[in-house]
């Protein structure tokens, strides 16, 4: 890439010679002198993506799938929570009724004592009555926690400790349900059945007033069943309403998105207008002060001179010395004009290209003690767009007029060339230079020009760096990507001499 400004700035403008190994992150030399970065491409701001039509209708599309398997997994999930609360209150009902009718009448002191014949009587009317296929499994307990009766032999007379839903049944004579994971020791045996019941315990008394604790566990299949039964119906609604939806949608957004469509076209158009008037303009305003101000001024300046040689040859010095006053002021004034006109429009960026503008710039572009060098690639090599050439050449510009405002004495190098997938344009001089950051942090009132190139470096998709130090010179970079084509020789040969004077 170019010279690093990380080396001394006033040698690299001697050569202007960009340095191929150089590194552009600034960390090879000096830690006084590094890069700072201006503006970075602000693609945004170049103006949105044209909307494509594919791209919004693949976004709505899935849109859509995301809100159905939103809407399923959490359909699924309420209609669960649902079966199950459904399941829970259908167990605790059928507890209520296999109580109330088969167990208490049939509870007596022997069974709660233990006794093996007791037990007997009361597994065969349990089996009898009330294991099916809604009872899976029965147990009886002491409010000390001993199993007096389960269906499942292996439990009856062990000991376990009673959870807060099976002592709070018992000491609220109430009915606790809720599903089961069959995590806890008493569930062993009743892990068989399945991962998940639905377990209910209610009090029972025998004739004598003793109080057992009557649990059942019910089967969780029905959960299940109950489950599908609300989902069908619960997303055949859903899916009908999301289909309707769709249907009365689908016109309003084709009709949106045509609309849309030709507002933004409507909107190139009228940009596309407001360059091409800006354009026009500029070039009007140029050729109306060169046919009109620029034209009368060198006709005034052939009438002084005509009137000095007159009044030289009459002996009349004191007038002689008054018109050659006057005459250096017009020749000042329409050089004057004729920077303006190159600044209000730069025919030869537009007819003769960069280069030839390029040149034009660096001999308008006078100061006393200003020597400007300039070196570019060809233009066919450099590929860039007319808005790209516009915004080189409007940095070139502005960087140039602040060498000759604040850097004179000094010598200036413009170059302009391509590497790899970027255009690079060196400034440089050796002048005064000037503390980056403190003009970064606290910029002088009405002094617009760092923040103006930034703008112009970011609308353009470019990126602008500065390196700068008092009385060390500065290092303007302007890299402006361009991938559409590439240079077979990156490094440019020596820049030609190119005086402003």
């Amino acid at each position: 890439m170019a010279t690093d400004p990380t080396t001394d700035l006033q040698s690299s403008v001697a050569s202007a010679t960009p340095d191929q190994g150089a590194d552009d992150s600034a960390e090879n030399g000096p830690s006084d002198v590094s890069w700072r970065t201006i503006a970075t491409p602000e693609r945004e701001v170049m103006g949105e993506e044209p909307m494509q039509v594919r791209r919004v209708v693949a976004q709505l599309v899935l849109g859509i799938v995301l809100v159905l398997v939103a809407v399923t997994v959490g359909g699924s999930l309420a209609a669960r929570k649902l079966a199950e609360r459904e399941a829970v209150n259908d167990a605790v009902n059928l507890t209520d009724v296999f109580a109330e009718t088969v167990i208490r009448p049939a509870l007596t002191d022997q069974l709660a004592a233990g006794q093996p014949a007791a037990r007997k009587t009361f597994d065969n009317l349990v089996h009898a009555h009330v294991l099916g296929p809604s009872v899976t499994h029965v147990k009886l307990w002491t409010p000390g926690g001993k199993v007096v009766y389960a269906d499942e032999s292996g439990l009856v007379g062990r000991t376990f400790h009673l959870d807060e839903d099976q002592t709070d049944a018992l000491e609220k004579s109430e009915t606790r349900a809720d599903i089961s994971h069959l995590d806890r020791d008493e569930n062993t045996l009743d892990g068989k059945a399945g991962d998940k019941l639905v377990e209910v315990y209610r009090p029972v008394y025998t004739d004598s007033g003793k109080k057992l604790l009557f649990e059942i566990y019910a089967p969780y299949e029905q959960v299940g069943q109950r489950t599908s039964q609300l989902w069908r119906g619960f997303a055949g609604v859903t899916l009908s309403s999301l289909l309707l939806f769709l249907l009365l949608i689908t016109p309003l957004f084709w009709h949106l998105m045509s609309r849309v469509r030709r507002n933004q076209r409507q909107r190139e158009l009228l940009l596309q207008r407001s360059v091409d008037a800006s354009s026009n303009e500029r070039r009007l305003i140029a050729a109306s002060l060169h046919d009109g101000p620029v034209q009368d001024l060198a006709a005034t300046s052939f009438v002084v001179a005509g009137a000095t040689a007159r009044a030289k040859a009459a002996g009349q010095h004191w007038l002689v010395d008054e018109l050659q006053t006057v005459a250096g002021s017009v020749r000042a004034s329409i050089r004057a004009l004729r920077s303006l006109l190159v600044d209000i429009y730069p025919a030869s960026l537009a007819q003769a290209g960069l280069g030839a503008a390029l040149g034009d710039l660096v001999q308008s572009v006078r100061a006393p003690g200003l020597e400007v060098r300039l070196h570019h690639d060809d233009e066919a090599e450099l590929g860039l767009t007319p808005e790209q050439e516009r915004l080189v050449y409007r940095v070139a510009q502005e960087t140039l007029r602040n060498a000759a405002k604040h850097a004179v004495p000094c010598t200036a190098s413009v170059t302009l060339y391509r590497v790899g997938d970027e255009v690079v344009l060196d400034v440089l001089d050796d002048g005064n230079g000037f503390d980056v950051d403190a003009q970064l942090a606290d910029p002088e009132p009405g002094h617009f020009g760092l923040q103006l190139l930034a703008n112009a470096a970011a609308t353009g998709g470019a990126l602008l760096q500065v390196a700068s130090v008092p009385r060390r010179g500065t290092h303007w970079r302007l890299r402006v990507p361009q991938a559409a084509a590439t240079h077979p020789n990156p490094t440019p040969p020596e820049p030609e001499d190119t005086p402003d004077d």
